[in-house]
């Protein structure tokens, strides 16, 4: 699996974060930070994190 940001879309908001602690998280600035290429357990997290997106900025490949 492959997880893509759209970092244009992205406010920050962290819902993500929530969602999918294992996969995204907030740097020091408070932006948005996240693995790429996370394991494939990791998928239902993933799926509930781009769900919870208020803008739909998350997309799943792969």
């Amino acid at each position: 699996m492959k997880v893509v940001v759209d970092m244009n879309k992205c406010q920050d908001h962290g819902q993500c974060v929530f969602a999918a602690p294992d996969v995204f998280s907030m740097d020091d600035s408070g932006h948005l930070a996240y693995v790429t290429d996370p394991d494939d357990v990791l998928l239902d997290e993933v799926e509930e994190a781009a769900d919870v997106c208020p803008l739909q900025a998350i997309r799943i490949e792969g």
